[in-house]
């Protein structure tokens, strides 16, 4: 069963106009809420070994199987059943596809490392969830932890993330509750963000669109991570 929201008719025609080399993934942003603090969400650590952002803090996902284009009646279905799946086996945990929702897509271009065409989604985290079991040579750790928290170690040069995944970090470090985060992602449109460079101030920035809900939208080329 898919989401009750759809990525948008504009997401579709730029995924038709893509090139035919980028890899369809899905990844999920699972969150647990906190009265009276922020929400926690699960981030594993990627092995180090890994050709593509290896030893970067991600959120749980991977590529698109064959197994998940099985019934599917599109894509946007199969990269469902690929964030639930690929979640459920780096962390152990059993998320509900139903509750699902959209909440971004990213496919770089003009990187010279493997390009992912990544939908990115949003779900509550399961009322009976136990312990994260990080899964051997998926990832080297899975951890609960806030946005602003994770963000913190990134700063500090504890923790390593990608462009992308700060880019939603700080999205989501906006929100209170999933219920915010969900009603959120449903007032902006769902479009495929492939990021630019372009000059301003002296400087290189690698840059996002402003519509989407991104707090910051660019970052100086020399200093962020693409891969």
């Amino acid at each position: 069963m898919g989401p009750a929201f759809s990525f948008g008719a504009a997401t579709r025609k730029a995924a038709a106009m893509s090139d035919s080399e980028a890899i369809p993934a899905a990844t999920l942003i699972v969150m647990r809420d906190r009265p009276g603090l922020f929400p926690e969400i699960v981030m594993v650590e990627r092995p180090r070994t890994m050709a593509f952002a290896g030893g970067a803090m991600v959120f749980p996902g991977g590529r698109i199987d064959s197994d998940d284009h099985q019934g599917a009646t599109g894509l946007e279905q199969a990269a469902i059943r690929a964030a639930v799946r690929e979640t459920a086996e780096e962390t152990g945990l059993a998320v509900d596809a139903a509750q699902l929702v959209p909440f971004a897509r990213w496919r770089p271009d003009n990187v010279s490392h493997r390009r992912f065409d990544t939908f990115f989604f949003i779900a509550p985290a399961p009322d009976d969830s136990g312990p994260l079991l990080p899964q051997p040579g998926e990832c080297e750790r899975a951890i609960w932890t806030t946005a602003e928290a994770m963000l913190d170690d990134v700063r500090s040069g504890s923790a390593r993330a990608i462009f992308p995944t700060i880019r939603n970090l700080e999205r989501l470090a906006q929100f209170a509750s999933f219920a915010d985060a969900r009603h959120h992602a449903l007032a902006h449109p769902v479009e495929v963000i492939s990021p630019w460079i372009e000059e301003a101030d002296g400087e290189r920035w690698l840059t996002i669109p402003s519509h989407l809900g991104y707090p910051v939208t660019r970052e100086r080329l020399d200093i962020a991570l693409r891969a």
